[in-house]
């Protein structure tokens, strides 16, 4: 074999070209990276739940926020001394009825029932069932009995009288602490009479003209919050003076449209401030 023939290499098969199974690249660019589906479709769920959290938290905060803190579940109100009311719905008026207040409606009728305008007991407290009186109208004397003293009865009685007193409803309980409670709602014919005959006239900002049973003299209530006014409704608030009865005794007069109402609550020992309070301006907002 010659030295040429040695040294001559066959060349190797040469390789197959390999096709590409996509679109082919410029040299120089770089393809963008494509993102797994599955890790998309998870953060894409992850953000919806966050915002659908975001959104209950915010509605449930501002629906807490409007709220009064009975109608909040778990939420005690006992620390601050408050009773646990019913929710409140005012009576529906008659058809074309206007309100107490209403511009057409001169005289400050209450057209809805006036015994529906009572204020519900609280929770766990004791009906005070005599006065239902008969159909939830009051007898005059009952309601008299409220007044010490049988010549300043006789002296109130005829002055309702002359008023042109229409009727009575009242409502009363007894809470497990031993506070009694008593609300009359007196009805004239209109509002100057239930305001300026009765309640500017009897309970001036000193004290009532006449003596509650149990009580030897009234001052002005100073604890009473001012903010606390109803519209439409004139309120004067009294407090026993010392030395106490046999019980403490608070009263409150409002006069909203042709009603006079009386709020009077007595408790052996002290009867407290909170639950009078609350119990005075739910009233007043129930005949506002």
């Amino acid at each position: 074999m010659t030295e040429q023939q040695q040294s001559f290499v066959p060349a190797p098969p040469a390789e197959p070209p390999v096709i590409p199974s996509g679109p082919v690249v410029p040299a120089g660019t770089q393809p963008p990276v494509r993102k797994d589906r599955r890790v998309l479709r998870a953060a894409l769920r992850w953000t919806a739940a966050v915002v659908v959290f975001v959104a209950a938290g915010a509605g449930t905060a501002y629906g807490i926020t409007r709220m009064e803190r009975t109608d909040v579940p778990g939420l005690a109100t006992e620390s601050d001394g408050r009773w646990d009311y019913p929710r409140l719905v005012k009576p529906p008026l008659p058809s074309g009825s206007p309100g107490p207040q209403a511009e057409s409606n001169p005289a400050g009728s209450h057209h809805a029932d006036l015994r529906a305008l009572l204020l519900p007991a609280p929770a766990g407290a004791k009906e005070n069932k005599a006065l239902r009186g008969a159909d939830g109208w009051l007898a005059t004397d009952v309601f008299l009995e409220e007044i010490a003293g049988k010549a300043d009865r006789d002296a109130f009685r005829q002055q309702l009288v002359d008023g042109g007193l229409r009727y009575i409803s009242a409502r009363g309980w007894t809470t497990e602490d031993g506070t009694r409670t008593r609300i009359y709602l007196l009805r004239f014919d209109t509002a100057t009479v239930a305001d300026g005959r009765f309640h500017g006239v009897l309970y001036p900002y000193t004290a009532p003209a006449y003596r509650v049973t149990g009580t030897e003299s009234a001052i002005s209530d100073e604890t009473f919050p001012q903010t606390a006014e109803v519209a439409g409704v004139q309120r004067t608030v009294y407090d026993e003076a010392r030395p106490y009865g046999a019980e403490h005794d608070r009263q409150a007069y409002l006069a909203a449209g042709d009603v006079l109402a009386v709020v009077l609550q007595s408790r052996k020992g002290t009867a407290h401030t909170v639950p009078f309070h609350q119990t005075v301006m739910l009233q007043s907002q129930l005949l506002g």
